[in-house]
């Protein structure tokens, strides 16, 4: 679905990313842990190309993002869903016009037709009574979830979420991951996921990489980098965690 060839990005001196390469198949879950700084967020940024990489390759489907032209790219741009780290709702408009406003953007639907797809969304994520609020109004977990009914609602093929529970309790980050995951296989869709939060990894990973100084320095299994001995992991995942493993 999703394969990175040697990318990398630099801020002035500052290499963020450092050729990285990595690949998602079809369905499956890639958790991408790192310290701040690291370029996690930079890189969800490029396969969107929000920014424009140096040098690299960024295949969708085989696709060479990288090559398209702007009218292409939105073609392909259709196909990725997006969550922001604070779910980047418009403050202005309720949430059934922040929802309908990609479904206007993107599509020649009817005014029937972008009300029930409205509806279907707001009631995977069982917030159908919020339809009329403001984002305001809304709790932070109401709020990502409004977030993540409008990155679904194009029935995206690729997700990208940017640390979807940051800034959420305990109880809710586990109802945002679960949900995540009921999302991901219900609607059969590709997800590379930036977190710091242990158990939401837990929840949703099918696979794991660790970026530090712009480099992928460990790929596998969340089982084998938690339990891993290399001294790198084993600090990480004392000091950086909010959640411990076992809490899950």
């Amino acid at each position: 679905m999703l394969k990175i060839e040697k990318l990398s990005k630099r801020f002035d001196q500052k290499v963020v990313l450092d050729e990285v390469s990595l690949y998602t198949s079809k369905g499956e879950n890639l958790v991408i842990f790192g310290r701040s700084g690291t370029g996690k967020s930079v890189l969800l940024k490029c396969i969107v190309r929000l920014l424009e990489p140096d040098s690299g390759k960024i295949f969708i489907e085989d696709k060479d993002i990288l090559s398209l032209k702007i009218k292409e790219l939105n073609q392909i741009r259709k196909q990725i869903g997006f969550l922001f780290q604070s779910a980047a709702l418009y403050d202005s408009m309720s949430v059934r016009h922040n929802l309908e406003f990609p479904l206007i953007r993107n599509f020649d639907f009817t005014p029937e037709q972008r009300e029930e797809k409205i509806i279907s969304v707001l009631e995977k994520v069982s917030l159908l009574d919020a339809i009329d609020k403001m984002p305001s109004e809304l709790s932070g977990g109401m709020r990502k979830r409004v977030g993540l009914a409008r990155a679904i609602i194009t029935e995206p093929k690729l997700m990208l979420y940017d640390e979807p529970t940051t800034g959420l309790d305990p109880i809710t980050s586990k109802e945002i991951s679960k949900l995540i995951l009921e999302l991901q296989k219900s609607l059969k869709m590709t997800s590379v996921i930036v977190t710091h939060d242990l158990l939401c990894a837990e929840i949703i990973a099918d696979r794991a990489i660790m970026l530090n100084e712009g480099k992928i320095i460990f790929e596998g299994s969340l089982e084998e980098m938690t339990s891993s001995k290399d001294p790198f992991l084993v600090n990480f995942f004392k000091h950086e965690f909010k959640s411990e493993i076992s809490n899950a």
